[in-house]
């Protein structure tokens, strides 16, 4: 049935129920094995949230519920399926995805940032995206080379 012909409520709830997808990247879905068990976890826990929500017995709370873990399933099940995973890199001679780069920024402190996936980024807890700006400047790079990155130069110090 329509929801023209439901009760008011109804119809608001059913336009509160459709969420648009989650956006999802062009770049490649590369993981690191941390990342790609990262994102079988937000499955899980997407999924449970939905067969949680499937217990409510009032549809209107049912369906509001059921909303963000059915439209996180989605993603999260295709990242899964799209993950290419990419082992750790067997030397440190370059920057590479998986590595742990430590550089300086001009006359700011050094900084250490691990390069991963874009769902396991998470600069405050030291992991970039291989897609960031600084991370694509600095892939290929070794000790003591300087890239320029939004006008400022980056030497690396170390790799890991």
């Amino acid at each position: 049935m329509s929801v023209a012909f439901t009760k008011e409520e109804s119809s608001e709830t059913a336009a509160e129920t459709l969420l648009p997808d989650r956006p999802i990247s062009e770049h490649p879905n590369l993981v690191t094995l941390r990342g790609l068990k990262l994102l079988q976890a937000e499955l899980d826990a997407a999924r449970s949230a939905y067969d949680a929500a499937n217990a409510i017995e009032d549809v209107n709370e049912r369906r509001r519920q059921q909303a963000v873990p059915l439209r996180d399933s989605r993603y999260f099940a295709e990242r899964v399926r799209s993950a290419q995973m990419q082992p750790d890199p067997e030397t440190h001679d370059v920057v590479a995805f998986g590595s742990t780069v430590t550089y300086a920024r001009d006359d700011n402190p050094p900084q250490t940032y691990r390069i991963v996936g874009e769902d396991e980024a998470d600069p405050k807890q030291g992991a970039i995206s291989f897609a960031s700006p600084v991370a694509r400047a600095l892939m290929g790079k070794a000790v003591g080379d300087v890239v320029e990155v939004n006008e400022q130069d980056l030497e690396i110090l170390s790799i890991a």
